[in-house]
């Protein structure tokens, strides 16, 4: 086994598990449970990376060992490691798509979701808060859904690492942004995700997760 995978429950790092079946490399699972009270990552991950958080990739076949973190960059060696699968498409307008969403789940779109997370924590001031934020993330989620009305994935005809890389967020989205039925394609396009096989592998191999 080559690849190790320490994967936090309910966390980000269940998109490289999906990524991975869908790219049929072998890996191996470490997994971590959030601290009960404050729902962060246990200090066990320090030991893997100094800022211990998850996902973190570590390649023991490499020389020398690699230890990598942020999904992004993983994603973007996972598919250089399969030989280009699910990268960027050939024609160029599909490749910039390809490179814009795969920097924009976690750039742009993250950011509100997260803060409606930790406002939704914090009572009564916390709510009047997320009354402001709420407006950023439906601007994001109706950007997203007029992008999936055009084509039936995010860079074109095929999946690529740039709607794994989304599926996160709008995972999120739709239990803590307000996602629901009146951005359609946006659902239709979740529900395909859920239905692939290798998604439903990861999902069984990563143990609990609430987003799916």
């Amino acid at each position: 086994m080559t690849l190790i995978v320490h994967h936090l429950e309910n966390s980000r790092s269940q998109r490289i598990l999906w990524m991975l079946e869908e790219l049929g490399l072998p890996y191996e699972i470490k997994r971590y449970e959030r601290d009960k009270v404050t729902m962060l990552a246990p200090p066990e991950l320090r030991a893997v990376h100094p800022l211990g958080k998850s996902p973190v990739l570590e390649d023991t076949e490499s020389a020398g060992g690699r230890v990598i973190i942020e999904t992004g960059a993983i994603c973007e060696y996972l598919v250089e490691k399969a030989d280009g699968k699910l990268g960027a498409p050939a024609h160029r307008d599909s490749a910039l798509l390809y490179r814009q969403f795969l920097h924009y789940a976690e750039g742009s779109m993250m950011p509100p979701l997260l803060l409606l997370l930790v406002l939704g924590r914090i009572p009564f001031f916390g709510k009047r808060a997320i009354k402001r934020v709420q407006p950023m993330a439906a601007v994001h989620l109706d950007f997203v859904e007029s992008e999936l009305a055009k084509r039936p994935w995010l860079a074109g005809e095929e999946l690529t690492a740039a709607d794994i890389m989304m599926s996160f967020p709008l995972e999120a989205a739709r239990g803590r942004a307000g996602l629901d039925g009146s951005r359609p394609a946006t659902i239709a396009w979740l529900n395909k995700i859920h239905a692939r096989p290798a998604y439903q592998t990861a999902l069984k191999k990563g143990g609990p997760y609430a987003y799916a």
